[in-house]
């Protein structure tokens, strides 16, 4: 039996906090015994506010021995009360392990625990973060990061991957896949925030262009002229063209390259493949291409992003 505590802040996140209970909670369903002991814990107990206005019963973090904390995410300001650092900071270290889901990584740097490692949080959250804590080694892409006995993850729902990650470290692999089958979720979810994150960033009114840009994601590796796009879409192309433009301020063509580029960087991180390899599966059609995209968007070849970033 482990010990896990959620600590929340005023204004945190409800999908913060309900994804990773719910995981674990189904662990011990799926293992037919009660296999963590969960407890939402605060700086003082007692009813603690999320940022939707739901309130949520707490116990002091002192009332609960836990052997992994998982600080949960929210609102900055109130993780950078100093009520808030000292709280976190004595609790985790009474743990083995701690953690942090979306902006929670950063209550977990306040405490002096990712000095020196690696982390993730919400992309959106990233400048911030590096401006504020230098010494952390920010991986922004990654949906979950682990760095020895200190675990991190991206946005909201990445809250489950890390927990389906701890779960499968502490219970093995086929408690953590049931588990993700009784959620009915991926085990290991493929790609990284930046599949999201760049869609995010076009933001596209409409349901025709956002299904459009969807299908470019996860068609990458096969032509994508404007005419497949807008069929998509089911538009003419000039119609296609122009909305496109105006709800993304792109044009399709561009569009496609920056998600082929945020793909083919996953890759770069995330596997040993030659280059040219990686540049044909993810549309390129030859490596030159692909660090001609890669230097417009990011300033560098694709070669200086493997050494930097891995």
């Amino acid at each position: 039996m482990k010990n896990i505590a959620l600590y929340v802040c005023p204004e945190f996140l409800l999908l913060d906090l309900a994804g990773p209970l719910a995981a674990f909670e189904a662990a011990s369903l799926v293992a037919g015994r009660n296999v963590y002991t969960l407890a939402v814990t605060s700086s003082k107990g007692g009813a603690v506010i999320s940022s939707s206005g739901i309130a949520v019963e707490t116990n002091a973090f002192n009332a609960f021995t836990a052997d992994t904390v998982i600080f949960i995410g929210g609102r900055l300001e109130p993780m950078f009360e100093a009520e808030q650092i000292c709280a976190a900071s004595t609790h985790a270290l009474g743990a083995i392990r701690v953690a942090s889901v979306c902006t929670g990584a950063f209550l977990l740097a306040e405490t002096g625990f990712l000095a020196g490692k690696r982390a993730t949080t919400h992309w959106k959250a990233v400048p911030i973060f590096l401006e504020r804590y230098p010494a952390v080694t920010m991986q922004p892409d990654l949906i979950y990061v682990a760095d020895g006995n200190t675990w991190t993850s991206g946005g909201a729902t990445a809250g489950i991957d890390l927990a389906l990650a701890l779960i499968e470290a502490d219970y093995g692999v086929e408690i953590a896949q049931s588990v993700a089958q009784h959620l009915v979720v991926y085990h290991r979810r493929t790609g990284g925030q930046s599949q999201f994150s760049e869609l995010s960033k076009m933001e596209p009114a409409s349901d025709r262009i956002r299904r459009s840009l969807t299908f470019a994601r996860d068609h990458l590796a096969e032509p994508l002229p404007i005419e497949r796009l807008a069929e998509v879409a089911n538009l003419s192309i000039r119609q296609f063209g122009r909305a496109f433009r105006q709800e993304t301020g792109e044009t399709p063509a561009k569009a496609v390259e920056r998600l082929r580029v945020e793909a083919a960087r996953l890759r770069l991180r995330e596997s040993s493949e030659p280059i040219e390899k990686i540049a044909v599966s993810v549309g390129f059609t030859d490596p030159e291409r692909m660090r001609r995209a890669f230097i417009k968007l990011h300033g560098m070849s694709p070669q200086t992003v493997r050494r930097l970033e891995r």
